[in-house]
């Protein structure tokens, strides 16, 4: 019930992603093309980047609707960077967190954002949020579905694992715990990308070597724009992109179970 976008690539203008093309995540707030769920994204936004020798990223979110914002626009236009992740939000419920509700989420090196709903919210947290000690409840950043699913991915990473098989388990998990959840997550470190697509759309682009983006839908009508099929976790560099079936993570370390698909663009 967002729209939302990450790219690797060249140093270049946060507009020259989400506000020049012409169907830019921007443009999705009011007018998405493929969204399942909802026609206006206009309950907040953010972006997040990584500026050159700081991995902690920055963020600028707001609770209204990105084309309110006046001060968008410059920042788009003059801040530079090589890995974005940014989003554009459809509220679950209504809310009083106001911009802290708004996509990315950040720890660390990490953004992340969240495509969907969980259902039985807000029933559904008692059961989820079991496995968080108390320290992780109580840091929450907001009271929505996204952050906790957020808290559910923060814990796995910090506990060792990679930003993809943190994203499988979570959403393995949570589609157990609340079946028929959407669970499009989107994860990035600044050098690479993770991402689900679980009930909603996905797609990637990728130019060889240059940029790789991973986004709700395309931006433009480019032919090299990939859909990724639903219930497929995705990993990507700037160089590949690989897809592996969700329902297949725990087997793929078995003899004889499928492969993932590796998607290569050297």
């Amino acid at each position: 019930m967002c729209r939302h976008v990450a790219c690797l690539g060249p140093a270049e203008p946060l507009g020259r992603l989400l506000v020049d093309p012409p169907h830019s995540l921007y443009r999705q707030s009011w007018a998405p093309r493929r969204q399942r769920y909802g026609t206006v994204n206009a309950d907040g936004f953010g972006v997040g980047w990584y500026a050159e020798g700081d991995p902690v990223p920055a963020r600028y979110r707001r609770a209204g609707p990105v084309w309110a914002d006046l001060s968008f626009a410059d920042l788009a236009r003059v801040v530079r960077s090589t890995a974005v992740l940014a989003a554009v939000r459809d509220a679950t419920l209504a809310g009083a967190d106001g911009e802290a509700a708004a996509a990315p989420f950040a720890a660390g090196p990490w953004l992340f954002s969240h495509n969907g709903a969980v259902v039985g919210w807000p029933r559904s947290a008692a059961a989820l949020s079991r496995t968080l000690p108390p320290e992780d409840l109580l840091a929450l950043e907001a009271r929505n579905d996204s952050a906790l699913v957020w808290a559910l991915v923060l814990a796995r990473l910090r506990g060792g694992e990679t930003m993809p098989q943190a994203l499988a388990d979570t959403v393995l998990d949570v589609a157990a715990a609340a079946p028929g959840s959407r669970l499009n997550l989107l994860l990035t470190d600044g050098e690479t990308v993770a991402a689900t697509a679980w009930g909603d759309t996905l797609w990637y682009l990728t130019e060889p070597g240059l940029r790789t983006v991973v986004a709700s839908e395309p931006y433009d009508d480019d032919p090299r724009w990939r859909e990724v099929p639903d219930r497929t976790l995705l990993a990507a560099s700037r160089t590949d992109v690989l897809l592996s079936p969700l329902k297949d993570i725990e087997e793929t370390a078995a003899p004889g179970a499928p492969s993932p698909r590796k998607e290569s663009r050297t």
